[in-house]
């Protein structure tokens, strides 16, 4: 008997977590961020960022964790230009400058300092375009959002 009340308590709590934020503007806001964070030039990392940002803003879990799976093939064609532009705006070159017979020549150390200098780069420059791609993301879902009858009755 008290394993029905707590698998009861249990739906109960899955449910209201699948509504969480599932107004037009709250459901934009939450693919938009789960596809710009998806897109962040580190391998490895979007899982927990999407996880953390749904915590922090309240946004539908499940929602902001399928957007960011779907852009992962995005974040891997992101990668080299992310790493190109992040060289151009912080005085790097184009990071075509990097010849594998150079990193044999280096240190471990240095080769590891150089890659993390080059991530440095690539995630500023991916914060640089990510912030307006959020906001225009927002707006353009927010208005094909309105138009979907299940999304706008929620809303209610």
């Amino acid at each position: 008997m008290m394993t029905l009340t707590s698998t009861d308590s249990i739906k109960q709590m899955v449910a209201a977590w699948l509504r969480q934020g599932i107004s037009p503007e709250r459901l934009a806001l939450t693919l938009a961020l789960g596809i710009a964070i998806g897109c962040i030039p580190m391998v490895g990392v979007t899982t927990a960022l999407c996880m953390i940002a749904a915590l922090a803003l309240r946004l539908n879990f499940p929602v902001i964790q399928a957007a960011n799976w779907a852009s992962m093939p995005m974040q891997v064609a992101l990668i080299v230009p992310f790493v190109r532009l992040g060289g151009r705006l912080f005085g790097f070159g184009s990071g075509r400058e990097i010849e594998l017979r150079m990193l044999l020549h280096l240190s471990p150390l240095q080769v590891f300092s150089l890659m993390g200098g080059l991530a440095a780069h690539a995630l500023l420059a991916w914060l640089l375009i990510a912030i307006p791609a959020v906001v225009l993301m927002t707006a353009m879902l927010t208005v094909v959002l309105r138009r979907v009858p299940a999304v706008a009755e929620a809303s209610n």
